[in-house]
């Protein structure tokens, strides 16, 4: 399998900067061959010479069509690479493309330039969650003065909750932190949450899991039974449209309680319980568990969907 480094996003958005970064690292070096596939031209080159000294060969797919298996296997036998690194279209949907089988994506990296992504999640939304959704790390550039970056962090979380994401400013990596926007009291006795404060300490406890260990919440859910589950556990959780009506997903974590297994699929209820972290199947490795204080059934509140893409 070769392996292969996809860096993502729009035009101008840092791809070649941060591409031509990294092969120079002592890090990234190898004693193999590096392919750079790069899809689209911006004011940034590529240096020949740093290219030649850190063993990399760069090829050119400039349009959509032309990035097909037949022409990836084609580079393949031509440079003959130990690894590969694609600077991908930023118009381009990812989830459309196909690599060779003996491909494997080791690292997906998304940039983004922070000073247009207003302008962008505004009108290319889905294209952008589509940037996004796989990438590990999540890059934001140019971000001096800049206010609404915590807005920009829980747009990015909403889709990609374990993206590690990174911001950016002239005088290098700068902190942004969630805390100051959270609509709910994290030290009360009890953390009760209304649709938007479900969404958001999803987004939280994704990032901040021991700020919630042996805290007490309270919410509206429904009621999922995954038949996978051990005995004793469901997932109190609220269906939540991340991106658009098309794009939607179950979110909650595994909660104990003996009437487990008996409330029906869909059903909705009040839960109270106390979170610990700790191993569970399917987390692969320690996470959130609820354990119900109290579960009462409720009517269906007014919007059973929870739209996480304007938060």
């Amino acid at each position: 399998m070769i392996p292969v480094y996809m860096i993502n996003g729009f035009l101008e958005s840092g791809k070649t900067e941060f591409i031509k970064y990294t092969i120079e690292q002592p890090y990234f070096k190898i004693k193999g061959t590096t392919l750079l596939i790069v899809c689209e031209e911006g004011e940034e080159e590529y240096d020949e010479k740093v290219l030649r000294v850190a063993n990399t060969v760069l090829e050119m797919i400039e349009d959509e069509e032309d990035f097909t298996v037949d022409a990836l296997k084609y580079l393949e036998k031509k440079v003959k690479p130990d690894r590969i690194v694609i600077e991908f279209n930023g118009m381009w949907n990812p989830k459309n493309i196909e690599l060779p089988r003996n491909w494997r994506v080791e690292q997906q990296i998304t940039t983004i330039d922070a000073s247009t992504f207003s302008t962008f999640y505004t009108n290319m939304k889905s294209l952008v969650a589509e940037h996004v959704r796989n990438s590990e790390m999540i890059i934001f550039n140019r971000c001096d003065g800049l206010m609404d970056l915590a807005n920009y962090k829980r747009n990015i979380k909403a889709v990609n909750a374990a993206a590690e994401i990174i911001f950016e400013d002239s005088e290098g990596e700068i902190n942004v932190s969630l805390d100051e926007e959270l609509p709910f009291d994290v030290n009360a006795d009890v953390i009760e949450l209304d649709d938007t404060g479900y969404a958001i300490w999803y987004i939280d406890i994704m990032d901040n899991m021991e700020r919630y260990d042996g805290k007490v919440i309270e919410y509206v859910g429904n009621v999922l039974n995954p038949p996978n589950f051990p005995d004793g556990f469901f997932v109190p959780g609220r269906m939540a449209m991340t991106c658009c009506a098309e794009d939607m997903a179950f979110l909650g974590f595994a909660c104990k309680h003996n009437l487990a297994g008996k409330l029906p699929d869909k059903e909705w209820v009040k839960v109270r319980a106390k979170i610990k972290l700790e191993p569970f199947a399917g987390y692969q490795g320690i996470g959130p568990v609820l354990y119900a204080e109290e579960i009462s059934t409720v009517k269906a509140p007014k919007k059973e969907v929870i739209d996480f893409s304007n938060l």
